[in-house]
């Protein structure tokens, strides 16, 4: 079949069905009062490696318009760290993305340890096997068919934090650390396998 988002004939929009597995960044922030926030995005990834540059997309509520405190905190301190939600810390992940008040510590809420950060200061969750410390580059505000829009927020990777555990012979074991994925609807992947092939010459 073919269709026109604009005309999407699916009761559920299948979009977020065809573009799978997308990581999640589980995005660690604080306030200019240094209250923590944790939020998972899935749409999220790494789009640049010299220098390392990351981007997540956070969508504002609509009526009143309000915008994620993920992106408030970070306009406000131009700081970040992206965490990545694993298997094991699979619960901690969702339990995360409640809606909470803005004063409300999601660490607390998911029973999460925080880590001291290196270079910024939202705390880093300890239970990640990566933590990516970030300092903002630039948001850009996204095409929108409502008054609900979205902002994309790139960040410059300052800092990587990779637990030893998952370091072996020089080089990082990443489906050891199965890493939990955005599918579609309310589905999640796990990667645990992995294939190689070599480009041509």
């Amino acid at each position: 079949m073919f269709y026109k988002p604009k005309e999407n004939p699916f009761t559920i929009d299948p979009f977020k069905s065809l573009v799978f597995p997308r990581p999640i960044g589980w995005i660690s922030s604080v306030d200019k009062k240094g209250n923590a926030n944790l939020a998972p995005y899935s749409y999220f990834n790494a789009i640049a490696d010299a220098p390392p540059q990351v981007m997540f997309a956070s969508a504002a509520a609509e009526q009143p318009l309000q915008f994620k405190d993920s992106l408030i905190n970070i306009l406000e301190t131009k700081e970040f760290v992206v965490n990545f939600a694993t298997s094991i810390t699979r619960k901690e992940m969702n339990l995360s993305s409640l809606n909470a008040p803005k004063n409300q510590d999601e660490f607390m809420i998911a029973d999460l340890r925080k880590r001291k950060s290196k270079l910024v200061k939202p705390p880093s969750v300890a239970a990640s096997p990566v933590n990516l410390e970030c300092k903002l580059l630039k948001t850009l505000k996204l095409k929108s068919n409502s008054k609900r829009y979205t902002t994309m927020i790139i960040g410059e990777v300052i800092g990587i934090y990779i637990n030893d555990n998952f370091i072996k012979k020089g080089r990082v074991d990443s489906v050891a650390m199965r890493y939990v994925a955005r599918m579609g609807y309310s589905e999640y992947t796990t990667v645990s396998s992995k294939f190689k092939m070599k480009r041509p010459d």
